[in-house]
């Protein structure tokens, strides 16, 4: 399939898990697909990068190790994108990715993946934590941050003022993460200092 081709049957893609894995399905028969869909994800102001995004989600919950190849193009460019049907599914990716990451089992992303590559999620999972972005991508950034404070000492203070901070005006589904998130800290600050 060319990228042409690609784009075409994206113009097919609706908001229905049924076409959005139809899709995941093709590029998960086909991996030399991530990078064509790679590109049209970030053709920002297209709003067929929306339904490149999608079917990257699906792709990434299936097959994450797809992304591996790409996590350069992937982490450089997310700091682009601003459509809200397009971050909500990057954001799920970076917990996805997070998640793997610091999994306490050994895997293959956590030998590949680059300080400037994890800096460069941190960076954007904070963005969307304080931007204008639905709670989605806001719950997805809480877990990735979370996370990702294992490796810099310095997100956790960060994610705790800034959920304290908008917890009064937050969604009910924020509120919720964000008290997960919050006890987690608390938690975590509580056993450092019983050292």
């Amino acid at each position: 399939m060319t990228e042409k081709e690609l784009y075409q049957s994206l113009d097919y893609v609706n908001h229905s898990r049924e076409k959005r894995a139809e899709m995941a399905l093709l590029v998960t028969t086909n991996p030399q697909l991530v990078r064509p869909l790679l590109k049209i994800a970030f053709e920002v102001d297209n709003p067929i990068s929306n339904k490149a995004c999608w079917v990257l989600e699906f792709t990434a919950k299936e097959n994450l190790p797809f992304l591996y190849p790409h996590l350069d193009v992937f982490t450089a460019n997310l700091g682009r994108v601003h459509f809200d049907s397009a971050v909500r599914p990057l954001a799920k990716i970076c917990e996805f990715l997070t998640k793997t990451y610091f999994s306490k089992q050994k895997n293959e992303l956590q030998a590949i993946m680059t300080e400037t590559q994890l800096e460069r999620l941190t960076a954007a999972c904070f963005d969307w934590l304080i931007g204008e972005h639905k709670v989605a991508a806001k719950a997805y950034s809480m877990t990735s941050l979370w996370l990702l404070g294992q490796r810099y000492p310095w997100v956790h203070p960060e994610l705790k003022m800034i959920l304290e901070q908008n917890y009064p005006e937050g969604s009910a589904a924020y509120q919720a993460r964000a008290r997960e998130i919050l006890a987690k800290l608390k938690k975590l600050s509580a056993q450092k200092t019983s050292y």
